[in-house]
């Protein structure tokens, strides 16, 4: 099977990937008790049954279940993520107000993932069964294993109580273009890379462990070449396939893992709105917000597979 026949396959699967999530998430937000309509009648005292029941038609949360998700699936088709049922707002420019901040702190998360374990992962090989080579593996385990609220909490309380950072928190809906959100950017974006970093250095290290025992890096060294260049201009090129495909893979990780990072640091992303969402039951949001993480999710290995057969002419898609 050719690239281009690969690449079209995978293109036409997501249609049926996204349908079912779509319904899996539909039913288990109708599962859940409670609703935006409910929450309002509870806030205000004065709403009679009749002016629920026209809120109910209003945002046809009035019919079976069924009939409300083929009411949304013929909306979406049409561009139209409907409206948050409690403000008005529009789903969509929920989301591309809140996009931008996602982006960014994904984006800081992989390049300090890299930059960490790239180095890390050759030092580790090159000194394979020394004791920089047990270090490095035990903190890429210990990376791998803490969960990212917890590593949260903890650089939080490292930064606000023992060194005395206490604004390491931005403030609510503080927009991207303020000049302190560098500087709220650096733990998050440092809690969301540790996994992508474990990952990739442990990855590295293996590559390039393996390459260092071939028969094109013995006639190198025989030559007399020096063994930085052996190293760096023929054992990492070749090691950097599977990290980069990798890396494109963790991009995935990476979105999907904002959620729970946005909410722990305050961070105003897609992430914590999809938790806000959650929280008030919020159908039309959630189910925006999931279908674009399953979107790009699935971008995200589909880039990871085409990387991989260009770097790598030896792929066949069979």
């Amino acid at each position: 099977m050719s690239l281009r026949r690969f690449i079209l396959k995978r293109f036409l699967s997501i249609i049926p990937i996204l349908f079912g999530v779509s319904v899996i998430t539909f039913a288990l937000v109708h599962l859940t008790p409670g609703d935006p309509i409910s929450q309002m009648v509870g806030l205000n005292p004065d709403m009679t049954a009749a002016d629920e029941a026209r809120l109910r038609a209003r945002y046809g949360l009035d019919g079976p279940i069924w009939q409300q998700y083929l009411t949304w699936m013929e909306n979406v088709v049409v561009g139209d993520f409907g409206e948050e049922i409690s403000t008005g707002r529009d789903v969509t420019e929920i989301i591309m107000t809140r996009l931008p901040e996602t982006i960014v702190l994904g984006l800081f998360g992989w390049a300090f993932g890299l930059i960490i374990a790239i180095p890390s992962g050759i030092y580790a090989a090159v000194n394979k069964d020394k004791l920089g080579d047990t270090i490095s593996r035990f903190l890429a385990l210990s990376g791998i294993s803490i969960p990212n609220f917890w590593l949260g909490l903890m650089l939080i309380l490292i930064g606000s109580l023992w060194l005395g950072w206490w604004n390491v928190l931005p403030p609510s809906r503080q927009p991207l273009y303020h000049p302190d959100m560098l500087w709220y950017l650096l733990l998050p974006g440092i809690t969301i890379g540790t996994a992508s970093a474990a990952s990739i250095m442990r990855v590295m290290r293996t590559s390039m462990a393996e390459e260092m025992n071939k028969e094109y890096v013995t006639a190198a060294r025989a030559k007399g070449l020096p063994e930085r260049s052996v190293v760096l201009k023929h054992v990492l090129r070749n090691s950097l396939i599977s990290v980069v495909t990798l890396a494109a893979t963790l991009t995935a990780s990476i979105v999907s893992g904002s959620v729970v990072v946005e909410y722990v640091f305050n961070w105003p992303g897609l992430g914590m709105e999809f938790v806000e969402a959650i929280n008030g039951r919020e159908v039309n949001l959630i189910m925006a917000i999931t279908l674009f993480f399953g979107v790009t999710i699935i971008i995200a290995n589909l880039v990871a597979d085409i990387m991989y057969a260009v770097l790598d002419p030896r792929i066949r898609y069979d």
